[in-house]
């Protein structure tokens, strides 16, 4: 598809499609803006339309206008493709393969006919009374919210839909391959009030039904099956909506029904979202984490609840998202039932939530008699799960101590049993999180190798400078791979990310547009006295690290061999070495 993103970045302005949502002014070549990201108050968002890059300074994020898209919409790249490519009017399906091309049709029309039965639903609404005393009255839906979120009514009548979707040219394979019939050929939804499900970008791909009459032998709600649109393991329900939010208030909370989601948005509180009755999966955190690292979950306290709420903590751990858990006071059963009661519980809820694993042991503590011996073998079983799924040893040693203190036990006999409790059904470890942590504030020396990068990728003069880096190992791998690129590309001035630094693609865009060049007297003499000045520096600091190394080996040495008086000598000599004494 590489042919297919270059033709729509051809086609788009970076700067108009950013500008949809930054407010952008020119500064020189450039324009630039408050970020999107976070809540600063003085302009560090750059955008270069020569380049067809951005980078935002204060959250260190920046890409192309690919990456622009995933980060603002919380999409994937095949999700910003599809966007941008609607935007720029390319059809996708002519890059691809022939079958790949009959796939893509039949998802056109998919989604063709999703949309069309939303609206079928929607009209349906209107022409219906007691669907609208439903909705308007016993739900306390207000107008905005339902067309908002595209709530509608599906007939009493058997194949109402069909025969609307007929007449307007779609196939019953169409419509079965969309989910919209039943096992007979008939609408698969009936008497019910219809909420869309939709994707990250509004799209209907399937949809939720309510039943709105008293009948105890019918499910009370019934949802799109399988399709190759829907997938309940990955889908978020209210994403759509929910995204500005979350992205803005740092934080997504995620409920149980797609209802309470409904609920929380028409009283203002619009970071919510739902798994759609399934559990959360990896796919949903992963979604979610595009737009927020911070998690809170409102979910059952029954062992059901517990079971799930414990689950997450694994999954959360592979993603690099952090947990938290929302606990309803009184005796409501869900958001919807505290909403209504007042929705200022519901925020307060949202705010007060708690730590999972604390929310957890809490839980464990409660269900057990903690005054026995059995009620704290079971409790410290289970306790000890949790803590074995945490791999930070920091947090895993903070949970013991508590564990300690909860069950009155040593944290020597708490180790010991969680080192021989390795159960069959014990958590598989788990890889790192792939979830980049915001990097440390820069030391001086560290911003001054960005501006020196960032001048000899627009020089030839001062690349010339970097014959002499041979075999000096810069502290950060991004700036080693620039500079050890810019000393095989002499002569070859870098407007755009190389392919060979794909991978440290942000980083080359902020040395792209890095703002303190700009400060520079643009002399040729200034820059590249600056540049020698700041290689002389680095040589020095690579040489003295040099030194301390080969001081902390010899001292070792000394030490092994019993020769304690050459030791302390060597370890004076490395003092003064970082005090930069003779």
């Amino acid at each position: 598809m590489q042919d297919a993103k270059e033709e729509v970045r051809a086609r788009l302005n970076i700067e108009d499609v950013i500008g949809e949502y930054v407010q952008l002014k020119r500064a020189g070549r450039s324009f630039k803006g408050l970020s999107p990201f976070s809540g600063e108050k003085t302009p560090s968002f750059y955008v270069s339309p020569d380049k067809h890059i951005w980078h935002d300074f204060s959250s260190n994020k920046g890409g192309d206008i690919f990456a622009f898209v995933m980060e603002v919409e919380g999409m994937d790249f095949r999700q910003a493709l599809e966007h941008l490519a609607r935007k720029a009017g390319v059809d996708l399906s002519i890059y691809k393969s022939q079958g790949s091309q009959q796939f893509a049709e039949r998802k056109r029309r998919s989604l063709e006919v999703s949309d069309l039965a939303a609206r079928y639903y929607q009209q349906s609404l209107l022409s219906n009374q007691h669907a609208l005393e439903y909705v308007f009255k016993k739900r306390k839906l207000s107008k905005a919210i339902v067309q908002d979120f595209r709530i509608g009514y599906a007939p009493t009548t058997g194949d109402a839909l069909v025969q609307f979707l007929t007449k307007k040219g779609f196939s019953r394979n169409e419509m079965d391959e969309a989910g919209l019939l039943n096992r007979f050929g008939g609408d698969m939804f009936r008497g019910r009030m219809m909420v869309p499900l939709m994707d990250a970008t509004g799209q209907v791909i399937g949809f939720t039904a309510r039943i709105i009459t008293d009948d105890p032998k019918a499910p009370k709600y019934l949802n799109t099956p399988q399709t190759m649109l829907y997938d309940k393991g990955r889908h978020v329900f209210g994403l759509s909506q929910a995204k500005e939010s979350i992205r803005t208030l740092d934080y997504a909370v995620v409920v149980e029904g797609n209802l309470d989601v409904v609920s929380s948005h028409q009283v203002g509180i619009a970071p919510v979202v739902a798994t759609a009755g399934t559990a959360l999966t990896e796919h949903h955190l992963r979604a979610l984490s595009r737009l927020s690292g911070n998690i809170r979950l409102s979910f059952d306290s029954d062992r059901a609840g517990v079971a799930a709420t414990e689950r997450s903590i694994p999954i959360a751990q592979a993603v690099g998202v952090d947990i938290k858990v929302v606990t309803l006071p009184g005796d409501a059963k869900d958001p919807d039932e505290l909403i209504q009661q007042d929705p200022k519980l519901w925020q307060q809820a949202i705010d007060a939530a708690e730590p999972v694993v604390d929310w957890v042991l809490s839980q464990y503590t409660a269900r057990e008699d903690m005054t026995t011996a059995a009620g704290k073998r079971a409790f410290t079983t289970a306790a000890l799960a949790v803590v074995r799924s945490l791999k930070d040893p920091v947090e895993q040693e903070y949970y013991l101590k508590k564990i300690s203190t909860i069950a009155d036990s040593s944290l020597n006999s708490l180790q010991k049993k969680m080192d021989q409790t390795q159960t069959d059904d014990q958590l598989e470890p788990l890889k790192q999180p792939v979830r980049q942590a915001a990097p440390a504030r820069k030391k001086q020396t560290d911003r001054n190798v960005d501006t020196l990068l960032s001048v000899a990728a627009q020089d030839i003069y001062v690349q010339d400078l970097f014959k002499s880096l041979n075999g000096l190992q810069l502290a950060d791998p991004a700036q080693q791979a620039v500079a050890e690129y810019i000393a095989d590309h002499p002569g070859k001035v870098i407007n755009t990310v190389p392919d060979s630094l794909h991978q440290y693609e942000k980083y080359v865009t902020m040395l792209l547009l890095n703002p303190d060049v700009d400060k520079l007297e643009w002399s040729d003499q200034n820059r590249i006295n600056t540049a020698t000045e700041v290689i002389r520096s680095l040589r020095a600091n690579y040489r003295k690290t040099e030194t301390k190394e080969d001081l902390l080996r010899k001292e070792a040495a000394a030490r092994k061999s019993g020769d304690d008086e050459l030791a302390n000598t060597i370890l004076m000599q490395i003092n003064q070495l970082i005090r930069g004494e003779k």
